[in-house]
């Protein structure tokens, strides 16, 4: 298929580059962040009017624009993004997630396309036809050019200017879909090498585009591989927005481990909601790994209270699936990762609203009727397929979510547009509760269904492999992978890795989950994005050891107590 995407690291090299990690120095983060103070401070005296430039763009879009500081749609109407990115141009013909997206009750899609740099370009039809699937399951598509991630650092990166001719190229599949659609030039356009220079591309890209006469809102992505950690965008974003004539333009911040701490997160975004500047987290993740554990907690829950949008990274495909919000772009495979997005607090399903154009915020006030008592089928030890009575509705029923009732809490762990879903990510051997509600377009919610009870299968035993290896060493210590591979037929969830070094070595620092040792023995229990292992899947953990002159690798491996084949 081409080039593989990205290997998993928070920000995300090009498939097959060299790991590079975004790491903090200290003095470096002081001065920038005094820089961007100080530059705040400067534009505030300077610039007055800002505020006011915002709100009374020279000339305004015909669909999605910005008004004040925030996205809005046609009609005015305030529009927040709540949606997944999805890796369109890596697998061309995964366009039916984009349905499997909706389910999920996404109101927003950010598709990868290439413009030929450095991936085959997608064609006029290929992108012609992503426009229009995304308006056939009623989500609004923010198209980013993937070739220019990483400029200035990685070789192989296109520029701006590439990218913006890219898009004039496709300007007539563009121009009439103003309302559906928002260009984001280009994913990540500068990397960590002098990331000043983002600023002038940028608006040149800005300005090449508005010259040509587009009127779609514009997405522009932060330098340092789209985490801003010097604060160059934070600190010129007014000037680069007064670049654009129409004021249509809105920017978009990757949150990945350079946001490790609330302060951080609440201070960047903070920072644009002040000075009107309009701001969406256009990427992020929240599993955590040896460079930190992002806050996504702080990232939705400040997003959901300041009105902003956010986009998770990402559907499916990652060549590291601890990001992919599902499996093999299988919804019935969702990940803990894609529960925490889609179902958990502040999450996708609880707070997205529809787009107006698509029929989204009608006055229809009555509520479906109440779904039918789900019956479960196929219980495993970490699933089970329901299935229920559909309900009725005025105007008609846009989907059904599925929650967990344990006494007088209910959890929702499940969407779906039909009437059945398989819940994953559940316990082995572990009763639950199951009801179900029906909502329609306008967000009306029925009544509850009645309850089912349902108890999980046992784990299996033995149905394991682990792979094992020594990534680098260095006097004292060394690096070390651990891959567990689920051979059996059932997803195995709240796993405890056994093995025993037998040379000394010790376990310093562990991503992927959590070591314990006593002398020689350690004992593994995962981080919550390594909790489930897929049946046929596989998670893989990484720590940093201390070792003597000899390093030998653990001759067995336990999983729940089972013997693990080696390899």
């Amino acid at each position: 298929m081409g080039a593989l995407p990205r290997s998993f690291r928070p920000t995300h090299p090009p498939p097959g580059a060299a790991v590079r990690r975004t790491r903090k120095s200290p003095l470096s983060t002081l001065l920038a962040r005094l820089a961007a103070l100080v530059g705040l401070v400067v534009l505030g005296a300077l610039c007055p009017g800002t505020a006011q430039a915002a709100q009374e763009p020279g000339v305004q879009a015909t669909g999605l624009h910005i008004s004040n500081g925030r996205l809005v749609e046609g009609n005015g109407n305030d529009f927040v993004m709540r949606g997944v990115n999805h890796a369109h141009t890596w697998y061309p013909n995964e366009l039916d997630s984009l349905a499997d997206i909706k389910a999920q009750g996404a109101n927003t899609v950010r598709v990868v396309l290439a413009d030929g740099h450095r991936w085959t370009a997608n064609s006029a039809a290929d992108v012609a036809d992503v426009i229009a699937q995304c308006k056939a399951n009623r989500l609004i598509c923010v198209l980013e050019v993937h070739d220019t991630t990483g400029y200035g650092e990685d070789s192989a990166a296109g520029t701006l200017d590439q990218a913006a001719d890219y898009w004039i190229g496709l300007k007539d599949v563009l121009a009439g879909q103003e309302n559906y659609i928002v260009i984001n030039i280009g994913n990540e356009p500068w990397g960590n090498t002098d990331p000043a220079g983002w600023t002038a591309p940028t608006i040149a890209a800005i300005k090449k585009l508005r010259n040509a006469g587009f009127e779609h809102t514009i997405m522009v992505d932060a330098p340092n591989w789209g985490q801003d950690w010097q604060q160059v965008m934070r600190t010129n974003a007014q000037a680069v927005y007064a670049a654009d004539t129409t004021g249509n333009l809105i920017f978009s911040i990757h949150m990945y481990s350079v946001f490790d701490t609330a302060a951080e997160v609440t201070d960047y975004l903070n920072a644009f909601v002040s000075a009107k500047l309009p701001i969406l987290i256009g990427e992020f993740g929240g599993p955590a790994d040896q460079w930190g554990d992002p806050d996504e907690d702080t990232m939705m829950a400040t997003a959901q209270q300041l009105g902003l949008g956010y986009l998770a990274w990402s559907w499916s495909g990652n060549t590291d699936p601890v990001l992919d919000l599902v499996l093999n772009f299988d919804p019935a495979r969702m990940t803990s990762w894609g529960q925490r997005v889609f179902n958990g607090a502040n999450g996708i399903a609880q707070t997205a609203k529809e787009a107006t154009v698509f029929g989204g915020g009608s006055t229809d006030t009555q509520a479906p009727t109440a779904p039918g008592t789900p019956t479960a089928s196929v219980v495993t030890a970490t699933s089970a397929h329901l299935s229920w009575t559909a309900s009725s509705d005025n105007v008609g029923v846009a989907g059904y979510d599925v929650v967990r009732v344990s006494g007088g809490t209910e959890t929702k762990v499940a969407a779906s547009t039909t009437s059945s879903v398989t819940v994953t990510g559940l316990s082995a051997g572990t009763a639950y509760s199951f009801a179900v509600y029906a909502r329609d377009a306008a967000g009306n919610r029925s009544a509850r269904s009645a309850t089912v009870s349902v108890t999980t299968a046992d784990t299996p035993a033995g149905s394991c492999s682990v792979g094992y290896r020594v990534v680098g060493e260095w006097q004292g210590g060394f690096q070390g992978e651990i891959v567990i591979r689920n051979t059996g037929t059932a997803a195995v969830t709240g796993w405890r890795l056994g093995f025993t070094f037998a040379d000394g070595q010790t376990v310093s620092t562990m991503w992927g989950g959590t070591a314990a040792q006593s002398g020689g023995a350690v004992t593994v229990t995962p981080a919550s994005y390594t909790n489930t292992i897929a049946a046929g899947g596989a998670v893989t953990l990484g720590f940093i050891g201390g070792k003597g002159a000899t390093n030998t690798a653990p001759a067995a491996f336990t999983l729940n107590g089972a013997a693990c084949v080696n390899g």
